[in-house]
């Protein structure tokens, strides 16, 4: 291969060769993972409602990969399994509802999927990640609410950036960004709600409503005391995005690789934080919302302002969702 590229990272866990590709120049990093080619040979969503879903039981229990001990994790509603078409070297799924097609969700349902992720994510080393695309329309195989793990040896291009930006400003500030950032993005009106779940509409969106969470920890396990909240709260911002028309939506939380030694470990200059963005949703006429600008440019063309967000905002999520 020309020098000016290389290749970085190791086989998944289900034993398939992923390979993870780096442009020097740039820094862009791409991923090939040559058995996924099956799952673009299967069936069009669509037809999936003409045989029965794998995420359905009792076929989840039946047709559902298995870790090495053969068993799924289950909680409450949710089960999780290794990923059968993986492009991370830890990859996991998690159904969420025993319900093929689910409208609204509860607390605990959303909360018992996070918990699941995070106990399978904890303990692998890298960079773990939880990730959420809602319907068919925002990338997911199957309309069957599900969440996806990953953990790799090396942060993904977007959160990259975030990482060394925040280094860099702790390096020259001596505090963190989001401490910072917070102040800033509180007496504005892309501030939404929360304080140590700090929630607002990102001042440079990644997506169609892009909505934040800064989180205040880093790694992976110490998100377990915030789950339950963090799933109050993500019911609201789901609220919203359906009182604004938008059903589908895309979401990752990422989270900084777990560290081995607890005692007096230094600030690295960032925490851990959540993405969620709107989606377009199923139908046969509209056009997508992603083009060349979205996912060959990387600079995504937003319809709706932060500080429109915002505002949207603060007139439907009042009463029993008051700001």
């Amino acid at each position: 291969m020309d020098d000016r590229f290389y290749c970085i990272g190791k086989p998944g866990i289900s034993g398939y060769g992923i390979e993870y590709r780096k442009e020097c120049y740039t820094g862009f990093v791409s991923r090939i993972a040559p058995l996924r080619i099956r799952k673009k040979l299967a069936a069009p969503p669509e037809s999936f409602e003409n045989i029965p879903c794998p995420f359905c039981s009792p076929q989840v229990h039946m047709v559902t990969p298995t870790f090495p001990d053969g068993s799924r994790f289950c909680r409450g509603e949710s089960v999780t399994f290794p990923n059968r078409f993986p492009f991370a070297r830890f990859h996991t799924v998690t159904v969420i509802t025993k319900d093929h097609r689910t409208e609204s969700f509860l607390v605990n349902q959303i909360a018992d999927a996070l918990h699941a992720q995070v106990t399978l994510l904890r303990d692998e080393p890298g960079f773990p990640s939880i990730n959420w695309n809602y319907l068919v329309s925002a990338g997911a195989s199957l309309n069957h609410p599900h969440m996806q793990g990953l953990a790799d040896d090396y942060p993904c291009f977007f959160y990259q950036r975030y990482l060394e930006a925040g280094r860099q400003y702790f390096r020259d500030h001596g505090i963190l960004y989001r401490d910072s950032f917070k102040e800033e993005i509180r007496q504005s009106p892309q501030y939404l709600f929360g304080d140590d779940l700090f929630w607002y509409a990102h001042p440079v969106p990644a997506g169609e409503r892009d909505i934040r969470c800064l989180l205040p920890f880093s790694e992976i396990g110490s998100f377990i005391p915030y789950i339950n909240r963090f799933a109050e709260d993500l019911l609201r911002i789901l609220h919203f995005y359906r009182a604004t028309g938008s059903n589908a939506f895309t979401l990752s939380l990422f989270f900084d690789e777990q560290r081995e030694e607890k005692k007096n470990k230094k600030s690295r200059g960032y925490t851990a934080f959540c993405i969620i963005i709107a989606r377009i949703n199923p139908n046969r006429d509209s056009r997508s919302d992603s083009t060349y600008m979205e996912r060959i440019h990387l600079e995504p063309v937003i319809m709706t302002s932060p500080e429109r967000v915002g505002e949207e905002f603060r007139s439907i999520c009042q009463g029993s969702y008051g700001v």
